[in-house]
């Protein structure tokens, strides 16, 4: 269900996450992602706030029982999530699809961002999925970067090895380990979200194309949450008696809408006919998608006002974010950064993706969520290709 027409009562009734305030957190040794442990006046941008609510263990475990409290009933919600490289400002456009108010006195914003001082230590902000829910009752899933230098040497034992298992049951190289890692994350999340943030940096890396190709390759056998019962019961309940309304897109590989946004353009960037040249290059790298298809069904009204930044309602969806330098130039030929951020917003917000299969409540979507990390982890067809990554001779044994 899309957040356009959320339930008045059941928001105003539900829990909501409180923003950090300074001094919330004691000082000393804060547990890392995979075992380590730091210092949190080492990393002050993101461990001063409140206790972390991410869904990702140490160990590539999904546990949801931080984040399930602050989960109604409510059925009318959106899951929206970003994925991407370090650096891309994935980050600052979850808290500007919160809602953050950045003018407010003494509150940090409900998703870390990369500060200089941690980007200069070769360091990432977020690590596994930190989810925050909005008034809008959107479900926000802020995730650890994918091609991140900074997670792989985390990941690296001294002879090369993973530190975690991956695949359940089998010994990966750390480099093997970490394309795997990327892959499954993406899978995930288009598997459980209503929108899926792609974020690139400028208009030549082509890194998350490749990626989400390789995702319409791979999430074959994944459901959407809703039908995770069905998924698993339709071959000994098959017939006409388990035919029902609910089920209309049962024989459907359900994939989130994915948004392809590029940031940090420069002003030769952002001109209408590099923008178009983007989008043509888009559509034409994944004409032959599911994702594509899907979005056909449920095509949006074009905006006249959007200009250059959202080019039309032509799947796949594009959005590109100008650089944040001379935001404030009287002779910008193109919408400042800020603005375009704030229209990413209300895009989203007015988005027509498809639904899930059948109606679920927030609290069910994330339990059923577990279940298909689950799915992922243990999916023979990603297996499969990992082992013939492995074969290739690619990755180190």
């Amino acid at each position: 269900m899309m957040a356009g027409s959320t339930n008045t009562s059941l928001v105003s009734s539900a829990p909501k996450i409180l923003l950090a305030k300074p001094g919330l957190v004691t000082a000393g040794a804060v547990p890392g992602k995979f075992g380590r442990t730091t210092n949190e006046d080492d990393t002050p941008s993101h461990r001063s706030r409140l206790p972390s609510l991410n869904l990702l263990s140490d160990s590539w475990d999904l546990h949801i029982d931080r984040f399930l409290p602050f989960l109604s009933e409510n059925t009318d919600f959106t899951v929206v999530a970003v994925i991407g490289p370090p650096g891309v400002g994935k980050s600052t456009i979850m808290n500007q699809l919160y809602g953050f108010d950045g003018s407010s006195p003494g509150m940090l914003p409900p998703f870390a961002i990369l500060s200089e001082e941690t980007r200069a230590m070769s360091r990432h902000s977020t690590c596994g999925i930190e989810p925050r829910i909005s008034a809008e009752r959107l479900i926000l899933l802020d995730t650890q970067p994918v091609f991140s230098s900074s997670i792989l040497a985390e990941l690296m034992r001294p002879d090369g090895s993973s530190t975690i298992s991956v695949l359940t049951g089998e010994s990966l190289s750390a480099e093997l380990a970490h394309h795997l890692m990327g892959i499954q994350l993406a899978v995930f999340l288009a598997s459980i979200c209503h929108i899926l943030l792609v974020v690139s940096e400028g208009v030549h890396d082509s890194n998350m194309w490749r990626l989400m190709s390789t995702v319409d390759l791979l999430k074959h056998g994944i459901p959407d949450p809703s039908s995770l019962t069905t998924f698993h019961s339709q071959s000994s309940k098959s017939g006409p008696d388990n035919d029902s309304k609910d089920n209309g897109n049962e024989g459907e590989e359900y994939m989130a809408t994915p948004v392809f946004v590029h940031t940090k353009l420069q002003d030769k960037d952002v001109t209408p006919h590099t923008v178009v040249n983007l989008k043509k290059a888009l559509s034409q790298y994944f004409s032959t998608s599911s994702f594509v298809k899907c979005e056909n069904a449920a095509k949006e009204p074009v905006n006249p006002s959007t200009r250059s930044s959202v080019m039309d309602s032509t799947p796949p969806n594009l959005f590109v974010i100008p650089s944040k330098n001379k935001d404030d130039s009287p002779r910008a030929q193109h919408e400042s950064y800020s603005y375009t951020l704030c229209r990413l917003r209300d895009q989203v917000l007015s988005m027509n993706c498809p639904s899930f299969t059948k109606t679920v409540s927030e609290r069910d979507w994330l339990k059923n969520s577990a279940k298909i990390w689950e799915l992922v982890k243990s999916s023979p067809i990603i297996s499969d290709y990992c082992r013939v990554l492995q074969s290739s001779g690619m990755y180190r044994k």
